[in-house]
């Protein structure tokens, strides 16, 4: 809960991560306040059904989805994440997708506000980085974004 320290902002970074990597948009869209706004990509969001609706739209498109997210900066109530996560197409392409969110928060620890710009790189099979089992979370000891010189 804001007001956030650099270990509390680290630690809402990771259980975000962790609900973004389960690919459960109930699950995801409860981290957001009711009227949350949202900016990805080029489509813009409100609120928590438009949300679970984005999101089930997502993940029905990238399959395999695996995500790291890293603190960037952190205020009061509000925390920078870069991220990068990879993910598979249905003819099995496989990309890389980079990006940078700004997250501002209310004073439940909800976030209201979500911007986030998005940049896709295809890679090959051999190039992925993220290994671990798809059923959720990162393993605490599978290396983030810096050391994976990301």
């Amino acid at each position: 809960m804001p007001p956030f320290t650099r270990e509390s902002a680290i630690e809402k970074i990771r259980k975000a991560e962790d609900a973004w990597n389960s690919r459960d948009p109930e699950r995801v869209s409860l981290a957001y306040t009711v009227d949350s706004r949202w900016r990805n990509r080029s489509e813009f969001l409100q609120g928590r059904p438009a949300i679970v609706s984005f999101l089930q739209r997502k993940w029905a498109h990238e399959s395999d989805y695996r995500l790291i997210k890293e603190l960037w900066a952190f205020t009061e109530n509000r925390i920078a994440v870069r991220f990068a996560y990879e993910w598979h197409d249905l003819t099995g392409s496989w990309f890389r997708s980079y990006g940078n969110e700004n997250w501002a928060f209310d004073a439940h620890g909800l976030m209201r506000e979500r911007h986030a710009s998005i940049n896709d790189v295809a890679i090959g099979v051999a190039d992925r980085k993220f290994h671990w089992d798809r059923s959720g979370s990162r393993p605490v000891a599978h290396p983030g974004l810096t050391e994976l010189g990301l």
